[in-house]
């Protein structure tokens, strides 16, 4: 099955046909570096992570680019509220930001730009829409005009008229038109700014990612993710820009990813019910709280729970029991991933197919012939590395720290080094207590032939 794609500006699953054969070009709108991130955040990431090593396995040349957004009003009130400079604290969060996504096990993109970075672009492509008659010029703003783009609106399928009603925009008396957005704004004495024909100032939000794309990627690019909150106005906006500053058509697949709910609400300021990355991670391993944002279709809506975290840890402890039984088999390091798990991926990316194929293959390897086993672990080992899980040593996942425990894998080891040498003594009654005493503190003894193996439940 060749891999298809749901593409927003379409409405449709499309067959996926890069623009150059053998040649994809991908953008995700990456942070506002203002804060720590949150498992809303996260999804985008690890989503489009998961189909940047899809397209890998299938293109030889595939090029991914995440940006951060280092320069907004939202970083400009943080600096203001923590007495920081503006550059610091985005560079800060900026550096939490890649912590929090590698511990999620996502690679890194092949380019990250920073909007700073990227200002002469941005006035260039300004530049492009005032000569061509989409922007103007009113107050040492630049704005662009919606009304000049016969179909602004087709990616959200929204007219002028519903954009105005839904959207919270800013109705200045210098815009010819309520729904006209701004692609630069005048900075005040104390807010950072940029030289410009216009003015000292700064960007607008949505003109950043389109300037960054065109340099980067160029002007028409395969595909454009992120969560489905950026389809109005972001995203409307920057094809808006890009498409009448070029010339030609901006993205080829429009692709979004569904909200995430905490405990059935939609997570929002209001409830107060955010959930830090960063503060979940001390609860949970990384590889968890991937698998729990890969466990519903990505243009689903997640519900994200205690509950969810913990049968994501279940699974995948399964998952990795599996594998620890196998652990001493020789495997190829070229092997491919299992077919039927490749063909669910290439459905959309239905990683929850895909997920299933998993435990399949699993329950396979387990019942399997000796002599069908390294090839079973091997496409278990390839699948799984293609969803971003399953690459630890089994024993080093199971002897992770969960829930915060006191007792360390020294302790464990000199405990049951005590066992081993109270049953040579004989003294079964205190080898019976040390295993309790560890099962007390959730870890498991598991006795055979080759010795104790333990593991954290």
């Amino acid at each position: 099955m060749a891999l298809q794609l749901y593409n927003t500006f379409s409405g449709t699953k499309e067959p996926f046909r890069p623009l150059v054969e053998d040649r994809v070009r991908m953008y995700v709108c990456g942070p506002t570096v203002y804060n720590r991130v949150h498992i809303g955040n996260a999804r985008p990431a690890v989503v489009f992570d998961t189909l940047y090593r899809l397209l890998k396995e299938q293109f030889s040349d595939v090029v991914y680019a995440r940006n951060i957004t280092d320069i907004d009003d939202k970083i400009m009130k943080a600096a203001r509220d923590q007495g920081e400079e503006i550059g610091a604290l985005s560079a800060r969060f900026s550096r939490a930001y890649f912590e929090d996504m590698a511990a999620l096990n996502n690679l890194e993109p092949d380019i990250i730009p920073y909007a700073t970075q990227h200002l002469p672009e941005m006035i260039e492509m300004i530049e492009a829409l005032l000569e061509k008659g989409n922007a103007y010029v009113a107050e040492g703003h630049v704005l662009f005009a919606v009304e000049s783009m016969p179909d602004y609106g087709k990616l959200s399928r929204r007219s002028l008229d519903d954009m105005l009603a839904g959207a919270r925009v800013e109705v200045a008396p210098y815009k010819k038109y309520a729904g006209d957005f701004v692609l630069w704004k005048p900075s005040k004495d104390d807010e950072p700014g940029w030289d410009s024909p216009w003015g000292r100032g700064r960007p607008g939000w949505h003109l950043e990612c389109s300037a960054m794309i065109k340099k980067h990627l160029g002007e028409t690019i395969d595909i454009h993710g992120g969560g489905r909150d950026l389809t109005f106005p972001h995203h409307e906006n920057e094809r808006a820009q890009s498409c009448c500053a070029n010339g030609t058509d901006f993205v080829r697949y429009w692709m979004h990813n569904g909200y995430v709910n905490i405990e059935g609400e939609k997570m929002s300021k209001s409830l107060g019910n955010f959930r830090m990355v960063n503060d979940l991670l001390q609860q949970y391993p990384g590889e968890v709280l991937r698998f729990a944002l890969l466990s519903a279709h990505y243009r689903s809506e997640l519900n994200f729970s205690a509950d969810l975290l913990d049968q994501a840890w279940r699974s995948l402890d399964t998952l990795y029991g599996f594998l620890r039984d196998v652990e001493q088999l020789a495997v190829d390091g070229d092997a491919s991933a299992d077919a039927a798990f490749l063909e669910a991926l290439d459905d959309d990316l239905n990683t929850p197919v895909a997920i299933g194929e998993l435990h399949r293959i699993a329950r396979e390897l387990n019942k399997a012939e000796e002599a069908q086993k390294p090839r079973l672990k091997a496409a278990l080992l390839a699948s799984g590395q293609l969803l971003g899980i399953l690459q630890q040593d089994p024993e080093t996942w199971f002897k992770q720290a969960r829930g915060g425990e006191s007792i360390s894998e020294e302790e464990i080891e000199q405990l049951i080094a005590e066992r081993q040498q109270s049953k040579k003594d004989k003294n079964y009654a205190r080898a019976d207590e040390i295993r309790e005493e560890l099962k007390a503190q959730g870890v498991v003894l598991e006795d055979s032939r080759e010795g104790t193996k333990w593991r954290r439940e």
